[in-house]
């Protein structure tokens, strides 16, 4: 915002620009105006005429008015936050009728305090933008949630179940209010594909599950303070209402995703059929899922770690040791190979067929990332990434070549691969649009 006055002195213009961001306890440009305008009064020669020093003094008063009124409105730019800002939250708990009568926005800003104490950089805007305003904020790149003790903890409990109690539809982040609380369609309302992801995995991570097949979800969880893996996740953990809660929102994701099918349907299928157009819309992860899952349905003991994890989570999963991959039959054996089918039939698409960026639209970088992964593995590249190698290693095709090199790629292989890495660079992931 600029304010403009006029000057009598030699017909100068001076330009005062006001900011609602000034720091607290720093000089305002209006202060240092203010002293240039004194030092050049001195310097005119006096006026005889009253009227004449009447319109030198005016301009003056006006600013110093101005000067006064832009510093009062920096100071009071978060008045209803600064008192939280000298509160000793590693040591002292509050309750929730201390934050009750904080808005929405405040009551965020005030968990930035919390962490900001710590130095953590945040994604969200606001937050980021008031930290940084803040003389006491010295922003760590390297914060880790080990920084914060129990009070700490137990405090940004309370803070963000009051944020959640006022948000009006579901965030990432506000599922510990619903654990015995029923949502509905209007409550969780509008999200991306990788939020809802988000939201049903935040129930069964509530009880510690682990997500080590889908490594940017397990990330995500890493990262919030109040998250602890389990060693042994037991779905039976989750209550009837949590349970209902993910059941409609994997209905809206897959409504929204329109897609026939999804990981978790085969119970369905054990005596149907499926065709290759149920398929459609399924990345080349879900299909296998929902291979594997037909086995995990008669009770298979899965030796990959990831899929014995995912499969381990699920409530209607009871391992059998006696079961034999050979005794599947009917229609279970039918369904196999038409997934399996599907699963070649994209795998030659990648290596046969040019891949457009019209394609990619949409995608996050972890999905794309995956894509171009595909094809190096398709040629039987070594990963230097543990996770990424056991993961390819896992599957049938799969054949580790020690002598791999660009060169194996085909012209269609190389072009794919040139066409997803343009993507990748201007690709954003799906946690950098998830703060939690």
């Amino acid at each position: 915002m600029t304010h403009q006055f006029m000057s009598p002195i030699h017909g100068a213009l001076v330009f005062v620009s006001l900011s609602r961001h000034t720091q607290v306890g720093t000089a305002h440009p209006l202060a240092k105006t203010s002293v240039s305008f004194v030092s050049t009064l001195r310097k005119v020669q006096p006026m005889k005429s009253p009227f004449n020093f009447a319109r030198l003094l005016l301009p003056l008063l006006l600013l110093a008015f101005v000067s006064a009124f832009s510093l009062a409105q920096a100071q009071d730019e978060y008045p209803a936050v600064k008192d939280w800002e000298n509160f000793d939250f590693a040591r002292k708990t509050i309750a929730p009728a201390d934050i009750a009568a904080l808005s929405i926005d405040d009551l965020k800003l005030v968990r930035g305090i919390v962490f900001g104490k710590h130095g953590r950089v945040f994604k969200d805007a606001e937050i980021r933008r008031y930290l940084e305003s803040r003389s006491w904020y010295k922003a760590n790149a390297n914060f880790q949630n080990s920084a914060l003790n129990d009070t700490e903890r137990s405090n940004l409990d309370v803070i963000r179940i009051a944020e959640a109690e006022k948000h009006d539809t579901v965030q990432a982040g506000d599922m510990r209010l619903y654990q015995s609380r029923a949502l509905t369609r209007k409550k969780l309302g509008a999200h991306t594909n990788a939020e809802w992801t988000v939201l049903a995995a935040e129930i069964q991570a509530i009880h510690g599950k682990r997500f080590d097949g889908t490594p940017w979800l397990q990330q995500y969880f890493d990262e919030r303070y109040w998250y602890r893996p389990a060693d042994h996740y037991d779905p039976k953990s989750l209550s009837a209402i949590e349970r209902k809660n993910l059941q409609l929102i994997d209905t809206i994701q897959r409504q929204q995703r329109r897609v026939a099918l999804a990981p978790g349907d085969m119970e369905l299928f054990e005596n149907k059929l499926i065709t290759p157009a149920m398929l459609r819309g399924l990345s080349l992860h879900e299909l296998r899922l929902l291979r594997n899952e037909v086995y995990a349905r008669h009770g298979r003991i899965f030796k990959t770690i990831w899929l014995d994890q995912y499969f381990g989570g699920q409530p209607w999963y009871d391992p059998n040791p006696d079961f034999k991959d050979e005794e599947l039959s009917g229609p279970d054996k039918t369904n196999v190979e038409t997934i399996v089918a599907y699963e070649n039939k994209l795998h030659n698409q990648i290596s046969t067929a040019p891949i457009t960026s019209a394609l990619l639209q949409g995608l996050f970088l972890e999905d794309v990332r995956k894509m171009r992964e595909e094809i190096y593995a398709r040629q039987g590249k070594v990963f230097k990434d543990p996770w990424t190698q056991k993961y390819f290693a896992s599957l049938d095709w799969y054949k580790a070549n020690p002598s791999y090199s660009d060169a194996s790629l085909s012209t269609v292989e190389k072009g794919n691969v040139a066409v997803i890495a343009a993507y990748e660079k201007k690709a954003v992931t799906a946690m950098s649009t998830i703060e939690g």
